[in-house]
Parts: C-alpha cells; structure tokens; sequence
C-alpha cells in the first residue's frame, strides 16, 4: 500500500488519541491534523477543502445565532420556572418537569444550547429546595441527550448524518422521534427508585418555589415576540424542507439573518457568542476524516464489516447500533460518527442502495445520541454540565456519574435495539 494510506492512519489515529486525553484544546487538535494531512502530501488543499461538510457548519452558525438572540429575551428561564411552578414546588415532580422541558427544547434547538439555559435554573430552584442538586443534574445531562436525538438539529451526530445523507427534519422525527418519549418514561422511572430520599422537603420550602415570579424572567418583550415569529419560521422551514429544496443550513443561516436585522442587535457582539471553537473543531475533523476516505481506509473497514456481519442487513445493523453506543460513551459521539458516515456509505452498495440502508442511519442515530449518556465525557452537553456544577461547587466525578448513568444508556439503547426489530429490522 502507498505511503499515503499510513500516513492518513498515522495522523487520524494520534489526533483521536489526543482528543481522549483531553489535555489539549480540541479545535487546536483537529485543525494540527487537517493542516498535517496537507503538509505530508496525504490531501492537496483542495481536496481538504472538498471534505469540509459545509452544510453541518452553516446548520451550527445559524442555530447558535438564532439561540443567542432569543436567550437574550430571558424566554428559556421563563420556561423553566413555569415549569418548576407548575409542579407545586414538589421536588419529583420538578424533576419531572424540568426533564421533560430539557428533553423538548434539545430536540427543538440542540442539547448543548439547551442545557447552557436550563441548568443555572436548576441549581438556583434545588438551592431554594435544599436539596441535593445532583439527580437534577445527571436528568438534565440524560435528558438532553435523549432529547437531542429525536430531530436532526437536536444532537451534532444528527446534524452531520442529515448533512451527509439528505435526510430532512421530518425525516428524523419519524424515523427516530417515536421511541424517544418511551425511553425518556423509562429512564425517569429508575432515578425515582434511585434518589427517593432527594424528593422530601417541606410545605415552607415548597411555597418558595411558587413564589419565584416568571414574567420577571422576561427582559425584552418586542424582542422576545420578534424571536418567536423567527423561531417559528426556522422550525416549519425544518419541518418543509423537502418541499422547499432547500437544504438546512440555508434555512437556519436565513432565519439568522432576518433576527439580525429585525433585532438590530450588535452583529460584533453578536458573533462573538459564536462557538467558534466548535466550529473549527468540526472543520479539522472533516478533513482528517475525509483524508481516510482519499486513501481508500474507510472502503477497506466497510468490506471488513461487511465480511463479519456476513451483508445481513439487521445483523449489521445492531452491530452499528451497539458499537456506536459503546464507542459514544468511552470517546466524544462526535469524531466517532464522522468517521461512521463514510462507512456506512461505502457498504451502500452491497446492501442495494443509498434508500436501502436507511435503517442503517437511524441505529447510528439512536447508538451514537444515546450512547453519549453512558459516561460525563460521552458527549458535549455531558461536559458543559458538569463545567456548570464544578463553578457551582457541585463536582461530577467520572465513576460516580458512570454508575448512574451507564445502566440508564443500557436501558435506553435495549429499547432502542427492540424499536428497531419491530420497525425496520425484524
């Protein structure tokens, strides 16, 4: 084999072991291993270039921007008190509540973002409560990345497997959406029976809670209904993709624009919310990942599968659907899924068809979003949280959170595997 081959090997294998040891910044990593690729003769700048998913990117922008904006309005705590409110203060039925808003706004804007707004709110409610704030944070970790994988903007890994196949919004609620509530009712019922000493607390401690004042929550009405009417129009121009021909990006990046401009919010400013570091970090990867695909790698791993499932279709897709787990809750879900999409891809063929695989889609899907709940650093929103609770005093360790919420992704990734059988495998 062509140097080439070892060389795009070489450089994928040490930037994934330098993103699990985490000492480094990610972005820093990724583009260190795309520029690499680049230097060592392994891809010309063009080619680089050409492996860039543009369309996962301007997804990204657009809906940070959009977030950004409507965040300002104070919308998101609104929704969280109501929602603690409407619980009469019961700490369970908070719980519940606030599980269940997190689990809606991921799949509606993306799980990340979700938790940024949600669990500062969380804290200051089980701080009102005095009670423990640990089970409220591994629901909302948990939540987030059930949410998250019930639309194709919910959870990254959604994002690039819609980005890389065409599959539109719509396409990801029906084709994941309906076994998500289930699994989101039987990952609450286990840390009811877990954390039931939590959920006591007094009548005086409760009418705390009922006398947090919402609409106090709302710093910006005008700009808050100009958001609304935006927000509306992204999600339905989500939700008519299709119809419209136009790709998701586009439609997140235009919805951007126009809250930008009715906003007249300071555009510097503005962007500066931007993850960019995120951004970059999915830049350098594409390209890492594309220059496995340049040298014929990913082919080689797609005969490979293809060999050991023996090309049955529901073999290789538990197969898929359990790697991804297993993989997502040991690595970030991320660079594991990038390097999927091509795999999947490649054994296209074999199968019949780019329509033929679609099962294939859904159990990277379902493996990869779920299984980023098995550990704290399984997946981003796992990470952002438990940055909250350490500034809050609350530490998250890695085995502690690993014996809570390991058993919860099994559960969630069992379901999963039977929705699969009884839909598109059986």
């Amino acid at each position: 084999m062509e140097l080439k081959f070892y060389l795009a090997i070489a450089v994928f294998v040490v930037v994934y072991a330098l993103l699990i040891w985490d000492k480094l910044n990610r972005a820093v990593v990724a583009l260190l291993g795309a520029s690499a690729l680049i230097v060592l003769g392994v891809l010309n700048q063009e080619a680089a270039v050409h492996g860039i998913d543009f369309n996962t990117i301007g997804l990204l922008i657009g809906m940070m921007l959009i977030v950004f904006i409507c965040q300002k309005t104070g919308m998101f705590q609104y929704i969280a008190i109501k929602a603690a409110k409407a619980s009469k203060g019961d700490p369970w039925k908070i719980l519940i509540s606030l599980s269940c808003v997190t689990a809606i706004l991921s799949a509606l804007l993306d799980n990340v973002t979700t938790v940024l707004l949600t669990v500062p709110i969380t804290l200051l409610i089980t701080e009102e409560l005095e009670v423990n704030p640990y089970p409220y944070l591994v629901s909302q970790i948990i939540m987030s990345n059930i949410g998250g994988t019930a639309t194709l903007i919910g959870d990254p890994p959604n994002i690039m497997i819609g980005s890389a196949t065409g599959l539109t919004f719509m396409d990801f609620v029906f084709g994941v959406g309906p076994v998500i509530p289930i699994i989101v009712f039987a990952t609450l019922i286990p840390l009811k029976f877990m954390y039931a000493k939590s959920f006591t607390v007094s009548d005086e401690k409760k009418k705390r809670i009922m006398e947090f004042k919402e609409r106090e929550a709302l710093t910006d009405i005008p700009l808050l209904k100009k958001c609304l009417v935006v927000l509306a129009g992204v999600i339905g121009g989500f939700m008519l993709q299709r119809q419209l021909h136009l790709e998701p990006a586009t439609i997140a990046l235009f919805g951007a624009a126009i809250l930008l401009l009715i906003s007249k919010e300071d555009l510097h400013s503005v962007m500066e919310k931007v993850e960019w570091t995120s951004i970059f970090f999915f830049i350098g990867l594409f390209i890492v990942v594309h220059g496995l695909i340049e040298v014929g790698f990913i082919k080689m791993l797609a005969d490979m599968m293809l060999e050991v499932t023996g090309g049955d279709m529901a073999t290789t897709g538990y197969v898929i659907l359990w790697g991804s787990a297993i993989a997502s809750s040991i690595v970030d879900n991320i660079p594991f899924v990038a390097t999927m999409i091509p795999l999947i891809k490649d054994m296209a063929p074999a199968f019949g068809g780019d329509a033929a695989v679609l099962p294939l889609w859904w159990a990277l899907s379902l493996g990869a979003c779920l299984g980023g709940n098995g550990t704290i650093i399984g997946a981003s929103a796992n990470v952002v949280v438990s940055g909250i609770a350490h500034r809050n005093g609350h530490e998250m360790k890695f085995f502690k959170f690993m014996l809570i919420a390991y058993p919860l992704m099994l559960l969630s990734v069992a379901i999963a595997t039977l929705y699969m059988y009884l839909r598109f495998l059986g």
